[in-house]
């Protein structure tokens, strides 16, 4: 039961568990790190590469939108297109590279279309990185987009989209990811 009297039923407790371990910064952290670990000419390397970027696309953005709000997402924007600056000057691996600027491109988009409609950002993130697993790793990485179906039910359980948003959010991910992710890496 919460605050003001509404119980709460295990699906939708479900639903916010999802939500919350597959938010857009959660979902970037763990794509830069898996991606600087996976191409980096050694463990170190990769560890600093992980850290390096993590704070870029996961760290800031998040306590920039944490404490602002919506409002305050291009600023988070801003901060992993300086993190892709960072990775180019001292030379990060290029796929490192690529799946941050999938990040870029897919909260940019998203980002613009949410000033006429609302995208879920959730979705689009979700399906985006899912997307790019499968062109960088291969084919055996598309069950996970089942964690993107997840996604998309748990914010509409959630009352925070509808489906048609998720659903349009999800469609953005997959088509952003490729040509993105092939030009850059």
């Amino acid at each position: 039961m919460t605050a003001d009297g509404v119980t709460v039923g295990a699906d939708h407790r479900f639903a916010r568990t999802v939500t919350e371990a597959f938010a857009p910064a959660v979902l970037a952290a763990a794509m830069v790190v898996g991606f600087a670990l996976s191409s980096a000419d050694s463990l170190r390397a990769g560890v600093l590469w992980a850290l390096l970027t993590a704070l870029f696309t996961a760290a800031v953005p998040y306590a920039i939108v944490r404490a602002g709000g919506r409002g305050f997402l291009p600023l988070g924007l801003a901060s992993c297109l300086a993190g892709i600056g960072a990775l180019a000057a001292l030379g990060a691996p290029r796929p490192l590279t690529a799946v941050v600027v999938v990040l870029l491109t897919t909260g940019v988009v998203v980002t613009a279309v949410n000033r006429a409609w609302r995208l879920s950002a959730h979705a689009a993130v979700a399906a985006a990185s899912a997307e790019t697993l499968v062109i960088a790793f291969g084919q055996w990485m598309t069950p996970l987009f089942v964690v993107v179906a997840l996604v998309a039910w748990s914010r509409v359980r959630l009352g925070d989209h509808s489906p048609a948003q998720v659903v349009t959010g999800a469609i953005a991910g997959v088509v952003l990811a490729p040509p993105v992710y092939v030009l850059v890496a």
